[in-house]
Parts: C-alpha cells; sequence; structure tokens
C-alpha cells in the first residue's frame, strides 16, 4: 500500500462530518449517474426500434440485474472490510483484502457467465416471455451478450468496492466517465449502423450516411449491438481499473500473490459477504417477480416499468451514493469505536435526502407522463406512456421514506452487519412488496396498478422496519474483528460480525 495521500482514517473519524460525507457522494453520485448512463443510453437507441425491442429489455434488465447484484454484494464484503482496517490503523493487511476479494470475485463472476449464457432462455421464459416471439429471441440474445462480459462488469465493481472502502472515490468516476464516453459512441453504430440513423440528420450529415450505407451495407446490430457495446466499454474500464490496483498507482497495491486463496479470508469474505448479496439480489429477484405480474397486463404495461425504473435509477443516484458514503464513514469511524459520530452520519444523511426527494418526488408526479414520453415513440407509445405515468404517480410520493431507509441501511452495512441488512431487505420485498403485489394484481384484478401500489407500499414499509433497528442500536454491536497480523504484532478487539 502506498502512502501518497491524506489519512482516511482521519478525514472521516475527525472534525466535520458533513463534508467528509458530500466529498464522498459527490463522486459516486457521478459515478452512480454515469452508470445509468449505460441503460439510458442503450434504452434510448433501441427505442428508436420500436416497442419489441424495449420490451426485450425491459424483460432481460431484471435478469442482468440480478446476476450484477449477487456479485456487488460480494464485492462489498471488500469494502467493509477496507473501512474498518484503515479505521483501525491496520494498512498491512488492506492490499491482502483486496487481492483475495479480487481473486474470490474473479472466479465467481466466470460461473455467473456461465450459467447466465446456459440458462437465459427458461429464465427470460420464467419471467414472462413468450418462446417464439421475437420479444423472447432479442431478450435472449442481449441477455446472453452482457453475462458473457460479467467478468469485466464484476472487475469493475471490485475495483470501485475496494477504492471507496479506502476514500477514494474520484478515480472510479473518471473511469467510468472514459467507460461511458466509449458506450455513448459505440451504441447509435451498433444498433442502428448507417440505415435511418438519427445521429448523422443531427449534425448534418446525411450524405455521409447514405455513402457509408451504400458502401457497407451495415444497418447495425439492433439489440444485440447494444449489449456489445455495453460490455466493449465496462471492459475497458474493468482492465484499466485492475491495472491502476495491481500497479500500486492508487491508494492499495495487492500482489498477484495475495490472489492466492487463504481460507481464513475467503470465509470471512464469504461470511459478511453472502448477506449482502441475498439482500442485494432480493431485490432483483423481486423486480423479476414483478415484471412477470407485470406482464400479465401486456408488453406495453413491461415497457412502462422498464422505462419507470430506468427513470427512477437515474433520480435514485444521490440516495445510492449518500448510502455508500454512509457505509464507508460508518465503517471507519466504527473501526476506531466512536459509535457517536457513526449515529451522527446517519442523522446528517437523511435530513439531506429526506429534504431533496420531497422537492423531487413532487416534480416527478406533476410532469410523470412527459417524464415516460422521453424514452419512447411510434405507434404503441401511447399506451407505454399511460403504464408509466401512472407507475411514478404512484410510486414517486414515497422515495423519501426510501431514502431514508437507505441512509439507516448504508450503517448497516458500514458495521458489518449485513445479516441485519438481509433480513429487512427479504421481509419488505418478499413478505410486503412480492405478497401484495399478487394480491393485487391478480387477486383484486388491478392489474399492472396494483404492482405499482405495492412497490409504494413495500417503500414506506421498508423505513418504518428500518428505524426500528437502527433505534435498538445492536447494528453498533457488530464491528468486524482485526484479523491476524502476520508479525505478530495484532492488537485484539472484542466484536462480533452479523
Amino acid at each position: 500500500m502506498t502512502n501518497t495521500d491524506d489519512d482516511r482514517s482521519d478525514r472521516f473519524t475527525q472534525g466535520s462530518i458533513l463534508w467528509p460525507l458530500l466529498a464522498l457522494a459527490g463522486p459516486l453520485t457521478a459515478t452512480q449517474l454515469l452508470q445509468v448512463a449505460y441503460n439510458l443510453t442503450d434504452t434510448f437507441w433501441v427505442g428508436r426500434l420500436g416497442a419489441d425491442p424495449v420490451s426485450a429489455l425491459s424483460f432481460s434488465w431484471p435478469l442482468v440485474f440480478l446476476l450484477v447484484s449477487v456479485g456487488a454484494g460480494m464485492t462489498n464484503a471488500g469494502t467493509i472490510l477496507v473501512a474498518q482496517h484503515t479505521g483501525a490503523g491496520n494498512d498491512d493487511r488492506l492490499d491482502h483484502v483486496a487481492g483475495q476479494t479480487i481473486g474470490f470475485v474473479g472466479v465467481l463472476s466466470v460461473g455467473f457467465s456461465v450459467l447466465g449464457i446456459v440458462f437465459a432462455p427458461q429464465l427470460l421464459q420464467a419471467i414472462g416471455t413468450t418462446p417464439g416471439t421475437a420479444v423472447h429471441d432479442l431478450a435472449v440474445t442481449y441477455t446472453r451478450v452482457i453475462v458473457l462480459g460479467m467478468p469485466f462488469t464484476f472487475g469493475f465493481h471490485v475495483f470501485m468496492s475496494l477504492l471507496r472502502g479506502w476514500g477514494d472515490t474520484k478515480t472510479p468516476m473518471y473511469l467510468m466517465v472514459l467507460s461511458v464516453g466509449c458506450n455513448i459512441v459505440l451504441d447509435p453504430f451498433f444498433v442502428l449502423g448507417f440505415a435511418d440513423n438519427p445521429l448523422f440528420d443531427w449534425v448534418g450529415l446525411d450524405g455521409l450516411q447514405t455513402w457509408l450505407f451504400t458502401a457497407t451495407g451495415f444497418a447495425g446490430f439492433g439489440v444485440t449491438g447494444a449489449a456489445v457495446a455495453t460490455v466493449l466499454s465496462r471492459a475497458v474500464a474493468a482492465v484499466v481499473g485492475l491495472w491502476l490496483l495491481f500497479g500500486g498507482r492508487v491508494g492499495l497495491h495487492p500482489t498477484l500473490a495475495d490472489l492466492r486463496p487463504t481460507v481464513s479470508t475467503v470465509e470471512q469474505i464469504v461470511r459478511i459477504g453472502v448477506p449482502g448479496a441475498i439482500d442485494q439480489s432480493t431485490e432483483s429477484v423481486a423486480a423479476i417477480v414483478m415484471t412477470a405480474l407485470v406482464a400479465t397486463a401486456g408488453t406495453d404495461a413491461v415497457a412502462a416499468y422498464g422505462i419507470g425504473n430506468r427513470f427512477i435509477s437515474l433520480v435514485w443516484l444521490p440516495t445510492v451514493a449518500m448510502g455508500m458514503a454512509v457505509e464507508t464513514v460508518v465503517g471507519h469511524n466504527l473501526g476506531t469505536d466512536r459509535d457517536d459520530r457513526a449515529r451522527r452520519t446517519v442523522y446528517i444523511a437523511i435530513a439531506i435526502l429526506g429534504t431533496a426527494f420531497v422537492a423531487v418526488g413532487v416534480i416527478t408526479v406533476w410532469f410523470a407522463h412527459s417524464i415516460v414520453g422521453l424514452f419512447i415513440t411510434g405507434p404503441d407509445a401511447d399506451a407505454v406512456v399511460d403504464h408509466g405515468g401512472t407507475f411514478l404517480r404512484i410510486v414517486a410520493p414515497t422515495w423519501v421514506f426510501m431514502a431514508s431507509y437507505h441512509m439507516m441501511n448504508g450503517a448497516f452495512y458500514g458495521a458489518g452487519s449485513t445479516r441485519m441488512a438481509m433480513g429487512i431487505g427479504v421481509t419488505t420485498h418478499w413478505g410486503v412488496r412480492a405478497v401484495a403485489a399478487a394480491l393485487l394484481a391478480l387477486g383484486f384484478g388491478f392489474g399492472a396498478t396494483g404492482v405499482w401500489y405495492a412497490i409504494a407500499l413495500s417503500n414506506v414499509t421498508a423505513a418504518i422496519v428500518g428505524a426500528a433497528f437502527f433505534a435498538r442500536g445492536r447494528w453498533l454491536e457488530n464491528v468486524l474483528e482485526d484479523d491476524a497480523v502476520e508479525d505478530g504484532s495484532r492488537a485484539e478487539r472484542s466484536g462480533s460480525t452479523d
């Protein structure tokens, strides 16, 4: 590990909480915004092809999100370990933890790629696609290409997670700029080629498009092109990120020797990561169930659900980023037994986001139909816009509750209380969201609107349950123990991992 930067432990454990929190959250928000740009760019250009291709992406999204969520949950173990070891001053353990996380998640990503490629048709059919239809075939192709690039996706997630735990959120942001820039450049050509590509019209080069199409006959790869562009762009970020990491050009400096599995460390990663992976994948599995339920109302409703979720992921960026920042700051402070600062970190984050989401919710409700209309055109657009507008108007008022819950959940993760987070996530998404959606959509015949109300109800429930556990304070006891230091200079600390 290099020591060219300021001590992250001092920065987060002493003095003001607000400014270090915002300093972390700012680049994280930008990084999350750029991440959403992948999906928005794909949706925009695929939307030029009509409703069926957009529906195919909407069916594929929950399945891909499930695989990515499991991987992100495991990489989050690296964030927790790095943050708490940094807070406790165990610098000699950081590179080892980083290498072990990279090696374990790398093997996991290869396995997920194989499973996704083999079982994509069956999984998509289970979600609600009909084999033999254009939507099913497009969704299968898109999904297979995306999961083929899963090692690159996981690789970049590991890089971001490790640096975030250490306290560096700017470097991942710069790499995300590079990756998204590649995707933005590649997408219009990979999707539409040189036939009816509006990009040429926008820049006044219709003549060039005609010449290129005459010379090449290339009309794009359609939905497959969006997937290929995304994979190539993520590969750029992953390769550069790992080069920086192993080259010692950032705060952490693992070596190839650190990739060799150590049973005790891998067990610790699994113990922390598995509940987190279940927690994060629960939301994606619930999204799959929601998609299947929405599909009973038709492909227009599915397309609306996909577009609505992409918009939500955009406005949700500050919450995701602030939750990650809370996780890092809480981890550092609990590593040095500063429980009061850990609590105050959460209160400050809730105050900031609660105020913001009251305003965002009002704006979204007012312009709901216009927002959805930005992402779909063509003869089938009106039905999609109607479903999507209703979805946003029902769910948006509950965002303030969900934002508050995510700040408390960030504290649970920072403490290593991944089992607690998992329990709340499973309860709210399965015990509330999925059950309520099935009852309202199928039992009471509300269709897609019933799903929208179930999502809103689960958002409120998550905030209430999370607040109850946060107030009890049991999560403060779940500070990770320091690992043994090879030279025997380890300082024993009591605690448990929940």
